[in-house]
Order: structure tokens, then sequence, then C-alpha cells
């Protein structure tokens, strides 16, 4: 049997001084969000190391796979680097890289980096043991960090391109999600895209967040630099998630037509101004 020890505070556990006492070969680490402690890393003769979700030196941090496809990038991957006490700063023992596909959401993306992460620490720990590794420093000139989502962040800014919200809302799908307000209404995205949409001159002018159409079976909403987002699936606070296709069987476009969902920009500069 294998022993299982889940400490919630690995520093200050009773189950530390085991876990030195049973004489590993080596520490593997995988989203733990913990620091090891160093009495423990050097207790194993091939120390400590940790398998990341991105090409470090970039987004080091709790939340690379959500920086990669919020910030638009086009590749990813995996990195397994040695332990050391600053956050995901240890010199690299392997990467490989993936393509974050266009319609990529943070869900599919963490499965495909399991699958590759699993396959590269074997591959890895081969290697390591056979002495056919050599470890390679990151270039701190080009680190990015990747801090913990925070719940202002899960608001959409309209203000924003329409690719700039795509990015967003596939980010955050399934976990932690996106929102949008509409009055008093809290509404999850869960689905869109940006939208090829021909503005009529009251479309041009209106601001960012309005409610232009329903086209295509997307919700078309005005975005920063001129362009156009439709969203296909949300969910009401309270109610379940629906495509727009099925909402508008039971509901009128004149009843959200013209309304405007709130940006935090606009709501930080109306405070300021009052």
């Amino acid at each position: 049997d294998i022993p299982l020890y889940q400490p919630e505070r690995i520093s200050r556990s009773e189950e530390l001084e085991e876990l030195i006492n049973l004489d590993a070969d080596i520490i593997v680490t995988a989203a733990y969000g913990q620091f090891i402690p160093t009495r423990l890393i050097n207790s194993t003769p091939h120390t400590a190391i940790n398998v990341h979700a991105s090409l470090l030196p970039k987004y080091r941090g709790a939340a690379p796979i959500h920086y990669a496809i919020w910030k638009g990038d086009h590749e990813t991957g995996i990195s397994i680097i040695y332990m050391t006490k600053e956050m995901d700063a240890g010199d690299i023992l392997a990467q490989r890289s993936c393509v974050i596909e266009s319609d990529e959401t943070v869900g599919g993306l963490f499965e495909k980096l399991a699958i590759i992460g699993r396959e590269l620490l074997l591959d890895t720990l081969f290697k390591l043991f056979a002495n056919e590794i050599t470890a390679v420093e990151q270039d701190v000139s080009q680190v990015v960090f990747s801090p913990s989502i925070t719940k202002e962040q899960e608001q959409l800014n309209w203000h924003e391109s329409a690719h700039q919200v795509d990015c967003h809302v596939r980010a955050f799908n399934p976990f932690p999600s996106t929102y949008t307000v509409l009055g008093d209404l809290r509404i999850k995205v869960w689905a869109g895209a940006p939208m090829d949409y021909e503005p009529s001159p009251e479309d041009q002018s209106a601001e960012p967040g309005t409610i232009l159409a329903y086209k295509r079976k997307h919700l078309i909403v005005k975005c920063g630099h001129h362009s156009y987002y439709g969203i296909r699936e949300w969910q009401e606070s309270g109610k379940k998630r629906l495509s727009l296709e099925d909402y508008f069987k039971g509901n009128d476009l004149a009843q959200l037509a013209g309304q405007v969902f709130a940006s935090p920009q606009v709501e930080e500069e109306e405070a300021h101004e009052s």
C-alpha cells in the first residue's frame, strides 16, 4: 500500500517528520499550492521537482492556464523544474509545448496539459535518474506572473475589444466563470464569439456594453475598438444555463435591445466623479 498524507499546512504538520523518514528518492509536486520545507527537499537524493502548466519563465504563479488563454496566447505547455524557495523559479529540466486553439476553454486546456504533463514527467524521471538531463536556468528578464484569479476579475469589461472579451470568457470557463451586470441582474456568460456585424449609425454611436441585436443565434453586444461580441450561452442569476436560442423562445429581444451591460471601468469612473 502507498501511504496517503493530506496536510493542510505541510510546514506545520505532524506528517512532515513522517514524510522525511520515508527516505523517498524524489519529491514531485503539481499544482500543490504550498511551499515545500527545505528539510523535506533536502531529505531526498534527487531533491524535489515541480510540474508547472506553462512555458516558464512565462506565467509563474497560481493561474498559468487561465492567463495563457486570457492574454490571447497561441501556445503554452508544461515545464518541469527543480523546486526552490522562490515560487516557480527553479532551473528547467524539461518543457513541452502545445497549441492553444481559437475556441479553447480553460477546462479543455487543463485536460490537454494534464496528459502532456503526465507523459513528460515519466520521461523526465527516467532521464533524471539516469543522469541524462542538464538543467537550464530561467531567463529572469522574461518572467511574467499569473497570480490567483480574484472575484473582481470575473466581471467582463465591454470597453475591451471583442477578441479580448472572448479570451476572457474562454479563460474562465468553466471555472471560475465570467459575468456581466444588467441593472440589478447578474448574468454569467458561458460562451460566445467575436462577430462580423454591420452596424447602423445608431449602433456605431452606442456605448460599449450596449445590446444591439440577435443574429445567428448570438446576442450582439457593442465592445470597444468598434468591435462586436455575440453571446451564445448565458445563465441568469438563480436560473439554469441557457443558449440564447432557447432564451428567445420565451423572451422578446425588445426587452433587451438598447440596454447596456455595466463594465468595471465605467462604474469606477462614475464613483470617482461622484
